[in-house]
């Protein structure tokens, strides 16, 4: 495995293994900066949403890179207030001018909002079926909300992101997941640096001689997640992709899988059922 590794989606669309994540950082031109660091690096996928408020400063560095925009996969997500079935083929063409394409590479309902996630979804197979989009997928779908998905969808969601890491670590959701043959792509591995003190997790990083947040991405490309650890550090940047000269042990992998006590960045998706 290698930065540029990549996995097949249930459509055949190769998505890479793991990118960068550049949710709403605070300064102006930081995510520009941080998406060419990471292209530079090697990285080739791109997650970002409408809400972020970045898709232009995204077009702006893949540009600046020279690298061909068929070689970089772009992410980006229908926003709660943008759900709907006409409304969101105008927030994805509203997408598609800031981000300066004529199609996504992947197109994911953010959050599963009661009142308006059927008929979003909808939206995204017309968008699939004109083929405006490479793959369709949802964002934050637990158990509960696929089920319901699947007794209108007439095809079954290529990806699910949702908060991952071994402090967040829905299992259920995740063999559901793979029963249904949808790829799992977890966001926020590093918990914001939130555990990084915790001794258990600094003890598996100096059995590899790696950092913590290191250890935490390679759990997660372990567990067969597309993995999109945000920084906005050069240097971050790097090290959070220089995870393929180790391996996690399966005792390492075992007792990291105990560490779960729902400590979230995001919201829990189970409120919105």
């Amino acid at each position: 495995m290698t930065i540029q590794t990549t996995t097949a989606l249930n459509n055949g669309v190769q998505m890479p293994m793991l990118g960068l994540g550049v949710y709403a950082p605070s300064q102006q031109n930081e995510v520009q900066q941080a998406v060419e660091w990471a292209l530079e690096a090697g990285c080739r996928l791109i997650d970002t949403a409408s809400i972020y408020g970045n898709e232009r400063e995204v077009a702006a560095a893949i540009a600046a890179s020279g690298i061909p925009r068929r070689e970089v996969f772009i992410t980006t997500k229908v926003w709660n207030t943008d759900m709907g079935y006409e409304a969101t083929f105008r927030a994805f063409d509203r997408s598609l001018a800031k981000l300066g394409t004529d199609y996504a590479d992947l197109y994911l309902i953010h959050w599963p909002i009661r009142e308006k996630r059927l008929d979003t979804w909808r939206a995204l197979e017309k968008l699939y079926a004109d083929e405006r989009v490479r793959a369709v997928g949802v964002s934050n779908y637990y158990v509960p909300h696929l089920e319901e998905l699947f007794t209108v969808a007439n095809i079954t969601p290529a990806v699910n992101q949702f908060e991952l890491s071994p402090y967040c670590h829905p299992a259920e959701t995740m063999a559901y997941c793979r029963q249904k043959g949808i790829q799992i792509e977890g966001y926020a591995p590093l918990v914001r640096g939130l555990k990084a003190d915790d001794p258990r997790l600094q003890a598996v990083a100096r059995q590899h001689g790696k950092s913590t947040f290191q250890v935490l991405v390679r759990w997660s490309l372990q567990h067969g997640a597309v993995t999109i650890p945000k920084s906005v550090k050069r240097d971050r940047i790097r090290d959070n992709f220089d995870v393929f000269d180790f391996e996690l042990t399966p005792d390492n992998m075992a007792e990291m899988d105990t560490w779960h006590d729902n400590t979230r960045i995001a919201d829990d998706p189970m409120t919105l059922l």
